[in-house]
């Protein structure tokens, strides 16, 4: 089974993390919602993101590897098409600070990783 999800995050302390090629980012304490998608094996990849030891190849890896930072709630969208999960980054975006450039490489939108909180 294939869809989009979010992921309710909480940074629980303010971190600077190196994040692949985007470089170093600075996050602040608070919550953050990141936008995601998986065209098949929808269940594995989130229990990919629930794991703090992993390869890292997302921008998310670095993020969810950390010790304070934690997933608070994920909501599954089963059966959306890959295009949802752009409009969906791109109108949460309205509602918080989008982390540029985060999670989008292969996007239109600002950021997939939005701080609401």
């Amino acid at each position: 089974m294939g869809g989009i999800y979010c992921l309710l995050i909480k940074v629980s302390k303010p971190k600077e993390v190196l994040v692949g090629k985007l470089g170093k980012i600075k996050f602040e304490k608070g919550r953050y919602i990141y936008v995601g998608s998986a065209q098949r094996n929808l269940e594995r990849r989130i229990e990919r993101h629930l794991k703090k030891r992993k390869k890292k190849h997302w921008h998310i890896d670095w993020l969810l590897s950390l010790k304070d930072v934690k997933i608070e709630k994920i909501i599954l969208f089963p059966f959306e098409s890959k295009d949802k999960e752009e409009k969906l980054a791109y109108y949460l975006s309205f509602y918080g600070k989008p982390i540029k450039n985060f999670g989008s490489s292969d996007s239109k939108c600002q950021s997939h990783l939005i701080k609401i909180s």
